[in-house]
């Protein structure tokens, strides 16, 4: 029985940090023995913003880096970057015309990239949707791990997929699901208390995986704490369960129930459990940073590694766009 497809990507802008982890790669990680999966690095994606051209490189082979060290097998997935399988963009140039002005100015992510950057407003903003569901429907993916703020774009990909095959009348694209892993999805908050982590926002209250063991320990002594509770068992604000949250992520089970204890008891000093916290959590991301340090000395690898991810993902975009010519009649000879 064959198994089923999944595609996901990350935008090749940034640092990865610890809700990236937890909120995506180590999902990559769990559905890689169990799915046909499809990893990508979007660069095409990041192009939206002008990268540095000469930042392009680097940043692409640190994200393939961070996720192998993070625990991705390339021998058990096809990695590559968004840029070496030409036929997304001539699915890419398909689905636009199915696409409507109207529809892609509603989106939420538009108009919050349009108030982060009034002075590049550009065309892959406003068809950022697009562009995601010719990376999902090129390999006619059947579930696809997104989070809440991406809904929207996976709606949206179904709809270009029912209008494909509605308008040339066979069902061609399957219309991707969300998938869901078993376990709840872990949201990682700033430690500012100001919204999640980010690639781009708020960095000195995000925990990159590349952060050395200074940094992160300055961070998390920052992290946003108040007087503590008055009465027993009383309910955590959003920021101090967020500390309590990387606990449970990073430190032994008894210690994060020692100071879970000392909260509910109402003689919580936040001061020990950030130095606590700050310590497990460089004991958590020290072997990723250095792996993946180690994997960027070798560019050759991480060459071979993006190759064969693309030689993997090219035959079944190759089909698929194959198809696609077909039934829109772009086959003349």
């Amino acid at each position: 029985m064959s198994k089923e497809i999944v595609v996901s990507g990350i935008r090749s802008t940034g640092y990865l940090h610890l809700g990236n982890y937890f909120g995506a790669i180590q999902n990559y990680v769990h559905m890689q023995n169990e799915y046909n999966c499809y990893f990508f690095v979007a660069d095409y994606h990041s192009l939206t913003t002008h990268p540095d051209p000469k930042a392009l490189k680097p940043n692409v082979y640190r994200v393939v880096a961070e996720n192998i060290a993070s625990g991705l097998d390339p021998e058990k997935v096809a990695l590559y970057a968004q840029s070496d399988l030409p036929e997304i963009p001539e699915l890419y140039l398909m689905l636009n015309m199915l696409a409507y002005k109207g529809e892609l100015e509603k989106v939420p992510t538009f108009k919050d990239k349009v108030r982060l950057q009034p002075d590049n407003v550009n065309a892959g903003l406003l068809t950022y949707p697009v562009l995601m569901a010719a990376d999902i429907l090129i390999h006619r993916a059947v579930k696809v791990p997104v989070g809440k703020d991406q809904e929207q774009h996976l709606e949206m990909a179904r709809n270009f997929a029912n209008r494909f095959n509605t308008r040339y009348g066979v069902e061609f694209f399957p219309e991707p699901e969300v998938y869901r892993s078993n376990q709840e999805t872990v949201k990682i908050m700033s430690l500012d208390g100001n919204g999640k982590m980010s690639k781009s926002e708020n960095a000195n209250a995000t925990i990159y995986l590349n952060d050395d063991d200074d940094t992160i320990r300055k961070k998390i002594m920052k992290a946003k704490t108040d007087q503590g509770p008055t009465e027993p068992n009383s309910e955590m604000p959003d920021y101090i369960r967020n500390l309590f949250l990387l606990m449970k992520l990073t430190a032994p089970t008894d210690v994060y129930e020692t100071f879970l204890g000392n909260f509910n008891n109402c003689n919580i000093r936040y001061g020990d459990m950030k130095k606590q916290l700050a310590e497990d959590m460089i004991n958590f991301v020290r072997p990723i940073r250095e792996h993946a340090t180690e994997l960027q000395k070798d560019e050759a690898a991480i060459q071979r590694i993006l190759r064969n991810g693309a030689e993997k993902a090219r035959a079944s975009s190759a089909e698929t766009i194959a198809g696609a010519r077909k039934l829109i009649g772009i086959n003349y000879y």
